[in-house]
């Protein structure tokens, strides 16, 4: 079928489509020239470019964007990309053309001390630049990405897969890590949206025993099909599910002040609390809350190219495919609805996907 945009123009055989946000939710499908890789780089084509949260916050919903790491710079949005290297640049040992690979979303400057460690996401340098924010991103038929920032992906994961893996099921991952999750642990998790989610399926690969709080109907529906044991959001509920002891590890992957206040207090004694979700306030007791406790509170950001790298290798031996939380599935000249859609905080994750 022919690509074509929002205009009704089909796009040339040089020619490829692109997502441009316009902010207060409008965006646009625009035609672009199909780009050549550099030194260093390669041009993959999109297999799969799932849609985030943070770009609802970041660029979707936004009047103008100031400048920092996340200024949107009018590029090719998304940066949630998988899919198969078909042109190499100079300089691309180690990747062959068919190559199925994931985007670390994030380009550092590739010298400092956080991108030495494989941590691009908290690199300060001047040179860092994030896919579809600073620099075309994977809402595209193809996508230029240095090799610095590709994961090579097993045989067993789907391309949606690894657009996941690329921020959202990541960001789980590390921060799972980052609680060192087992099977000792009984795991809280508020807010199960899409990083939510993520949280409680590697929880639960990992052996723990995993309960949810969830105010969406829609959400709370999503994950019980997932057997999520939900409970309500409230300490007394929290409490009585693990009589009367707490949770060992509590996420908040909501970003809301009582939600995360809420983890603080249903925390077990020793217990480890991580923030995941982003924005928002929380205003807590430290002395009885945290201090007298002995908790560990964490954030959490993220994931290494390392982490992602090992996390592929997990999800392959656990057999597990992340794209089961994915509830709603587009082509790219539908991006104004399949983000309108996403936009209401009713979904599982959205996946663009190609043929």
């Amino acid at each position: 079928m022919d690509q074509m945009d929002q205009m009704g123009r089909i796009a040339s055989p040089g020619q490829r489509l692109g997502v441009v946000m316009l902010g207060k939710c409008n965006l646009e499908v625009r035609l672009f020239d199909i780009p050549s890789p550099g030194y260093g780089q390669v041009r993959m084509k999109v297999k799969a470019s799932t849609l985030c949260g943070s770009d609802l916050n970041l660029i979707y919903r936004k009047e103008s964007w100031k400048d920092g790491p996340g200024k949107y710079c009018g590029v090719v949005a998304g940066h949630e990309p998988c899919g198969v290297i078909d042109q190499l640049g100079d300089g691309c040992d180690g990747f062959e053309v068919g190559d199925r690979c994931i985007v670390y979303h994030i380009s550092g400057c590739g010298v400092c001390q956080d991108c030495r460690m494989g941590w691009h996401i908290s690199c300060t340098g001047t040179k860092r630049k994030a896919y579809g924010y600073q620099r075309d991103g994977g809402h595209s038929d193809y996508i230029i990405a240095d090799i610095q920032n590709l994961v090579k992906m097993p045989s067993f994961l789907t391309f949606v897969d690894g657009a996941m893996v690329a921020c959202g099921v990541g960001t789980a991952y590390a921060a799972c890590l980052r609680a060192q999750v087992s099977g000792r642990d009984r795991v809280l998790i508020t807010g199960l949206g899409p990083v939510g989610m993520c949280i409680a399926l590697i929880a639960r690969a990992s052996g723990a025993e995993v309960y949810g709080i969830e105010l969406s109907p829609e959400r709370r529906q999503q994950a019980s099909a997932h057997n999520i044991t939900l409970i309500a959001s409230d300490a007394e509920a929290a409490m009585k599910a693990t009589d009367g002891k707490g949770f060992e590890v509590c996420f908040d992957a909501s970003g809301n002040a009582q939600a995360r206040h809420l983890c603080l207090e249903v925390a077990r004694r020793w217990g480890r609390v991580v923030y995941v979700g982003e924005g928002g306030n929380v205003t807590f007791s430290p002395s009885p809350m945290l201090l007298h406790k002995q908790i560990t509170l964490h954030g959490s950001w993220v994931c290494s190219m390392a982490q992602m790298e090992d996390l592929v290798e997990l999800l392959a031996r656990w057999q597990l495919h992340p794209e089961i939380l994915v509830t709603h599935k587009y082509k790219l000249k539908d991006a104004a609805t399949a983000y309108g859609l996403f936009n209401t905080g009713k979904t599982g994750k959205v996946a663009f996907i190609w043929d």
